[in-house]
């Protein structure tokens, strides 16, 4: 096992059928480290296993094969009981900021729910709740408010404030910008960041966008048909990719310029496996 790795994949495989005929592997095979402090992020296509990997961290689906450390504990087979507590160091951020939030619940009745699972007092839970808030920008009256009254950017905001709330080290992050616009999404990868940098979270970053995590990760792992295709440092995947795949998602990635979108897209048809 690795000494300083928060989150650990060894050989992890999933499959969804049973009996004789099985499908293919969702996941085959695949081992990554997440450390303290540290954005991992899984790029890949529709059907390449990278929310499959998300759900088996978060113990929403089991593993066919390998295993999942956290901090060290092998927690791949964790029962109900364990699985509950380690919710408060493992927390989620999903795609969609409309659909995540109980939209007949006040914010503040969506972030105590946390933090009075945990043991936290109503009094130490509302310093808190208002404490997440403002590092996620938001004003503390947004507490008495219903998501209904927000907007996407600032919804997954207070998405971010849940998944924080009862302090986490590590977060899976599915997709969380994809449902913004751009400029939003630019606020919102720079606020986690910022946040991360304050306290060490480590993130497993999951994505479709492999030009998008040229800012927001340290390491990549892209992934195609649940395999992995090529892993390494942030700048040096998609600068200099070795993999026809990786080449190919690239080239598929938006550019402002349509000329140059056409040749890139070109290319990556020509590179694609």
């Amino acid at each position: 096992m690795n000494g300083d790795a928060l989150l650990e994949l060894r050989g992890l495989s999933v499959n969804y059928g049973r009996g004789r005929h099985r499908p293919p592997d969702a996941v085959r095979d695949v081992s990554l480290t997440v450390a303290p402090g540290e954005t991992v992020a899984l790029v890949g296509e529709s059907g390449s296993g990278k929310s499959t990997i998300g759900n088996v961290v978060l113990g929403l689906v089991p593993a066919s094969a390998g295993s999942v450390h956290f901090d060290g504990e092998d927690i791949t087979a964790a029962g109900r009981r364990r699985r509950r507590e380690l919710t408060r160091h493992i927390q989620p951020i999903f795609q969609d900021p409309y659909g995540s939030l109980n939209p007949s619940r006040t914010i503040r009745q969506t972030l105590v729910e946390p933090l009075l699972a945990h043991g936290r007092a109503s009094a130490a839970a509302g310093e808190r709740i208002a404490e997440v808030l403002d590092r996620v920008g938001l004003p503390a009256d947004a507490a008495d408010r219903y998501p209904d009254e927000f907007s996407g950017g600032q919804r997954q905001r207070i998405a971010i404030a849940r998944a924080l709330v009862a302090g986490p080290r590590l977060i899976v992050c599915d997709e969380p910008t994809s449902a913004l616009d751009l400029s939003i999404q630019a606020q919102v990868l720079n606020l986690l960041r910022r946040l991360q940098r304050e306290s060490g979270i480590g993130y497993l970053f999951i994505t479709h966008d492999l030009a998008l995590i040229r800012h927001a990760a340290d390491r990549v792992v892209v992934l195609y048909r649940g395999r992995v295709m090529e892993t390494g440092p942030a700048a040096h995947v998609t600068e200099q990719p070795q993999h026809p795949y990786t080449q190919a998602l690239l080239a598929a990635a938006p550019v402002p310029d349509p000329v140059e979108q056409r040749r890139r897209r070109a290319q990556g048809e020509h590179s694609r496996v």
